[in-house]
């Protein structure tokens, strides 16, 4: 048996005539289970009864089961989602204006990357997540805020939860591809931001594709400071990323956004910020700003106000518009770097 949530709408169509359905039975299916949201074939009321019992026997409906949410002072939401074989993910909702929210999205069980700021590589990898799991999250938030495709709350879409979005590639954009379908989800392209730590394999394929925005978790000036802070992600040379980016396909009046995390004595020095200039002046860009949020035992601290305003200035002086991201979710671990799935450590939080 399948989960239905796992099949394009391509599979969906292919799956029901084998089942010795019309063409036209995909849409119905496809809206009930993306746009409406149900978790039964018992809730497809234009459906026939055999019709349902036929996907009963070769098909089932799971979303993640939300085994604990948090709510921070600042209005951020973090789930804790079980998956079908007990791994356990997050995913956090982070209100915005006029009571509209963003979604940072999970990909993978853990991740290989070992970012050494990054809270979720200490899990380890584990593995990918499915297009249910992924979109799972969205069912489960949707559901959650009540809210509905044609007027919606859930407005914006960032991977940038657990795990390294290229080394699950085929799954991403299988996902992405569902997501902006105009029967289901109705995410815009424009309203989806991939962020990656750098991987060469599929950073052109996502380009190419056109479903997303990209984001770069840079997070250094140079080669030397992001192998000692991100090792895995450094050995693809700088030089050589940067290059690629250069060659990135952007569409009109699209940039690349890099996200830089400043950690206190690192790299958040004025000559840090002088050779980012120079770095990410090379493409069309603009800069997130982050202000690390050390967790217990983390081997960084974070900026002071002071150097965090200085590193600021030094950019804007030169022409790179760079924003000082508010991180929110801190509180209950839902801050960048801060995700990993631990239920023991969620209960205690709660």
């Amino acid at each position: 048996m399948v989960n239905i949530l796992d099949l394009s709408y391509e599979e969906l169509e292919e799956f029901l005539v084998e089942l010795g359905e019309k063409k036209f039975r995909t849409k119905q299916v496809w809206q009930w289970l993306w746009n409406k949201y149900v978790q039964s074939f018992d809730e497809m009321t234009n459906i026939s009864k055999a019709v349902r019992a036929r996907l009963h026997e070769e098909a089932y409906i799971r979303w993640p089961e939300v085994v604990t949410s948090q709510k921070s002072k600042d209005g951020t939401i973090k789930f804790l989602l079980k998956l079908h074989d007990d791994a356990l993910v997050e995913t956090v909702l982070i209100p915005g204006s006029k009571g509209r929210y963003s979604q940072c999205l999970s990909c993978q069980v853990g991740c290989a990357m070992a970012c050494t700021f990054c809270s979720t590589g200490t899990m380890g990898f584990k593995r990918n997540m499915t297009q249910s799991e992924i979109l799972g999250q969205v069912l489960v938030a949707r559901h959650y805020l009540n809210d509905v495709a044609e007027r919606p709350i859930l407005r914006n879409i960032v991977f940038m939860g657990m795990g390294e979005p290229l080394l699950n590639l085929e799954n991403l954009l299988k996902s992405l591809n569902t997501m902006h379908s105009t029967l289901g989800l109705a995410f815009s392209p424009r309203r989806v931001t991939v962020s990656t730590c750098g991987i060469q394999k599929g950073l052109y394929e996502l380009g190419e594709s056109g479903l997303a925005f990209l984001a770069v978790s840079l997070h250094a000036p140079n080669q030397d400071v992001r192998a000692k802070i991100m090792p895995k992600a450094a050995r693809w040379k700088l030089d050589d990323f940067m290059t690629a980016l250069k060659n990135y396909p952007l569409k009109t009046r699209e940039r690349i956004t890099y996200e830089y995390l400043l950690l206190g004595g690192v790299n958040d020095s004025v000559e840090d910020a002088r050779e980012l200039v120079k770095l990410i002046s090379q493409t069309k860009s603009k800069l997130n700003l982050i202000v690390y949020n050390p967790s217990e035992g983390d081997p960084y601290k974070a900026p002071s106000e002071e150097a965090v305003l200085k590193f600021q200035k030094v950019l804007w002086d030169k022409g790179v518009t760079a924003i000082i991201r508010q991180s929110k979710g801190a509180d209950i671990k839902a801050a960048c770097g801060q995700l990993v799935a631990d239920q023991s450590k969620n209960e205690a939080e709660s």
